[in-house]
């Protein structure tokens, strides 16, 4: 290895071990209980979704998280999300800019992403995405924040664990219907079922749509796991206001109640 790139390599394992001492992991660190009691919403992107749920929460100023490539409904709505994260890097490359030209959103993008594949979102609260520590205790979650975030597939967790870390008492999530046209099951078989609609839009990955493939399996151990730490904890609650969906793990509400 070139010793540059050595001495970079050795800075970057530093820093993964040690993150909440970096300038990255304090800044995670202010956000600490930012919202405690308060609720919140995480916007998944499937099918379901409705422009008039987002302003339902827009007109009550109820914090949102935006993930992935939310911003193909916002030409149909004055709503933005409170925070952002993507995590993917089939998603992120070429979207920099769309990501970039929300200003008024506090953008969440995994540090490895900026080492490793050069991803840089303009003033983004990097975190250290962990793929690998097993933590038996929590479930396979963190609740160590400024530290890490456990990736377990899918983004909508690392919104729970980042929502958690914030102090949200009331987790909710909407559009997460948790079914796709194309799934790996759990037995590592692809299967597809082509009447199924992904997204909120046609056309949400058309670039990208052959290149993921949804592995359920660890989707919903992920969802069933953050089940379990919500169970053990008490602190906390998450509720499924998605319409319809095949998410069961959360206890389901109705949405067009909640703010009534």
């Amino acid at each position: 290895m070139h010793p540059v790139k050595s001495i970079i390599a050795r800075k970057q394992a530093y820093m993964a071990k040690n993150f909440s001492k970096t300038k990255h992991g304090r800044r995670l660190s202010k956000l600490k209980d930012k919202h405690k009691g308060q609720k919140c919403f995480i916007i998944g992107n499937g099918p379901s979704l409705t422009v008039a749920d987002l302003e339902v929460l827009q007109k009550n100023s109820i914090p949102t998280f935006g993930v992935n490539r939310i911003f193909n409904i916002f030409s149909q709505t004055d709503w933005r999300p409170t925070y952002y994260i993507c995590e993917d890097i089939l998603i992120l490359k070429g979207i920099e800019e769309q990501i970039n030209a929300m200003h008024n959103t506090e953008k969440f993008i995994p540090i490895n992403l900026h080492w490793y594949e050069g991803v840089s979102i303009e003033d983004a609260n990097y975190f250290y995405m962990d793929y690998n520590t097993i933590d038996k205790e929590h479930f396979n979650l963190s609740l160590d924040v400024p530290n890490k975030v456990r990736c377990r597939g899918t983004v909508t967790t690392s919104c729970i664990q980042l929502a958690i870390h914030m102090g949200f008492t009331e987790i909710y999530l909407i559009g997460v219907d948790n079914n796709y046209s194309k799934m790996v099951d759990q037995y590592g078989n692809v299967i597809e079922d082509k009447s199924v609609k992904d997204y909120f839009v046609d056309n949400y990955d058309d670039d990208i749509k052959e290149q993921v493939v949804h592995n359920l399996s660890a989707t919903n151990k992920a969802f069933f796991n953050a089940a379990q730490l919500c169970n053990k904890m008490k602190t906390f609650k998450i509720y499924n206001a998605t319409r319809g969906g095949k998410l069961e793990f959360f206890e389901r509400v109705d949405f067009d109640t909640l703010f009534k």
